[in-house]
């Protein structure tokens, strides 16, 4: 992964989130303000803001919804003109890498559009909530910087340096901005139950799915490499489940025992599938793809899932291109309202891509070695083992590198009544290897980790700069919350302004499932168990 880094200065935003906060007093009056350039002021890029809405022959807004609205149209606008940039760049792509990195960027342009167009219709319909909308504008951001990221995987910036030149992050980061004050007034206004067995996003027919001994039973297809099988490869039915016209029912394919040597793409034309395997030690599906072997980062991944609400149980998502080839993704997820249960995730560099959106993943394993928890999702890991694996001579383990780039942004990795362990092939040489909870991939990256098990494998420091610099060090939020074991005690750690020890239960609920992924909304209709609270 290379750091990317493009927005204003922390104290910028810090007189921003002021302004957004304001009293409703102040509320009122800005309601009979007409000034354009007093609305773009008190976005983070006031510049862009008054460029794009007086040349657009915009009504001045009349009030902040409007406003809202008003800049996020010019967003998608915005998006629609660097997707026709970035379909013409095609045509500077003669290498093969220089093809990876164009196919990636025009797959992350048109998920920012579908983001953005989400993110507009269900405000103007009512059909989502604030939250909602934060989310689908934090992953738009996401998906740009995961193209000019990329890029940096092969030197190829300047190949991606005209998408920057539409200014589309700068007004995406304004319409988090504007969105931010609507989120906070409702969590202002709302007392937050944290007691319960389960969040609200998964139905009671997802529930009994996840929680049954026999969904096998219940599979829409079955995946089997016995002789005869009709789907021999995963592939073959994720092609087969992309021809139907289901809506939004829940589509399960069951994977029988057996090793799948495949790479796969869950497109956000497959929404609601559910792997279902025979358990993590029997049904694996690996491959080991790589950047030194001319992937991308986000290309090299086995698994790649972008459709809304994906589950998996029972199953082993695995990259065993081995620690000395640099990046190499097992699993990559951008699927929002996603649950992933009883699985396990195995490899070395940067195993597990949290892109973007809610995640929820349960009683699981994760392997790696650097950075092996990477991503911008909002995301909760709970009840899960972490577990650092042997680097090769000289390098260090990291367990996580969140890449939140704006402060606005609802997203971070929050591990929650979990074990943080070595594997069985570091125990041998555990003394010789530091391995750390996290560094800053972001400017803003979030990271805590709550009442979990920390191993004596964990460098008493905790965490780890940067490169040899205190990038990011003012500016991120890392925080530990009532954790024990060997590893645990915080006397040694890092003195840097943004981390924290967290001593107060309702700081550490915000980084709880009810709180940073609204799991109560979605997670029982999956019938995983979950805890919502602290």
């Amino acid at each position: 992964m290379a750091k990317f880094n493009f927005f204003l200065p922390f104290l910028l935003y810090v007189f921003i989130v002021f302004s957004l906060v304001s009293s409703s007093s102040q509320e009122e009056e800005e309601e009979t303000r007409g000034s354009l350039d007093y609305w773009c002021d008190t976005t983070p890029h006031p510049q862009q803001c008054k460029y794009f809405l007086s040349r657009g022959g915009y009504h001045t807004p009349r009030h902040r919804k409007d406003f809202r609205m008003l800049v996020l149209q010019v967003a998608l606008e915005t998006a629609h003109d660097a997707q026709t940039c970035s379909t013409n760049l095609r045509n500077k792509c003669r290498s093969k890498r220089k093809k990876r990195v164009w196919l990636d960027c025009n797959k992350l342009v048109n998920g920012t559009i579908l983001q953005l167009t989400q993110t507009l219709d269900g405000l103007k319909h009512n059909r989502s909530s604030d939250f909602d909308a934060q989310t689908w504008l934090s992953a738009a951001l996401t998906n740009l910087e995961t193209c000019f990221s990329g890029s940096q995987d092969f030197n190829l910036t300047n190949l991606v340096s005209p998408l920057k030149s539409h200014n589309l992050t700068e007004m995406i980061s304004n319409s988090l901005a504007i969105n931010q004050f609507f989120v906070k007034q409702k969590l202002d206004n709302t007392n937050q139950d944290l007691d319960g067995d389960y969040p609200s996003w998964v139905t009671p027919g997802d529930r009994k799915l996840l929680q049954s001994n026999s969904i096998h039973m219940k599979a829409d297809i079955i995946v089997s490499q016995a002789r005869g099988s009709r789907f021999r490869t995963v592939q073959s039915a994720l092609n087969f489940a992309a021809g139907l016209k289901r809506g939004n029912k829940r589509y399960i394919i069951y994977i029988r025992s057996g090793v799948y040597r495949e790479n796969l793409e869950i497109g956000n034309n497959l929404n609601n599938i559910m792997f279902l395997g025979d358990g993590a030690r029997y049904t694996i599906i690996t491959g080991s793809r790589s950047v030194a072997a001319g992937y991308t980062t986000y290309s090299s991944a086995t698994v790649g899932v972008d459709g809304i609400g994906f589950i998996a149980r029972g199953v082993t998502f695995r990259n065993t291109a081995g620690p000395a080839k640099n990046q190499a993704v097992a699993f990559r997820s951008s699927s929002d309202l996603s649950v992933y249960y009883a699985c396990s995730f195995e490899g070395y560099q940067d195993t597990l891509f949290v892109l973007a959106q809610r995640q929820f993943y349960r009683t699981c394993y994760i392997y790696g070695t650097i950075d092996f928890i990477f991503g911008n999702a909002a995301v909760v890991f709970q009840n899960c083992m972490i577990m650092a694996r042997r680097p090769i001579k000289g390098q260090a383990n990291v367990i996580t590198a969140q890449g939140r780039g704006d402060p606005f942004q609802n997203t971070g990795i929050s591990i929650h009544n979990s074990r943080v362990m070595p594997a069985p092939d570091l125990k041998p040489v555990v003394g010789s290897v530091r391995t750390f909870l996290g560094r800053p991939w972001q400017e803003y990256s979030r990271t805590v980790f709550m009442k979990s098990f920390i191993d004596s494998h964990i460098n008493p420091t905790g965490w780890l700069p940067w490169g040899n610099t205190n990038f990011a060090q003012k500016t991120l939020v890392y925080g530990e919350y009532a954790n024990f074991g060997p590893g645990s005690s915080t006397r040694n750690r890092v003195k840097w302004p943004g981390y924290q020890v967290i001593r107060s239960a309702s700081v550490a609920s915000q980084y709880t499932v009810e709180r940073l992924i609204a799991g109560r909304s979605w997670l029982p209709a999956t019938g995983i168990p979950f805890t919502p609270g602290l």
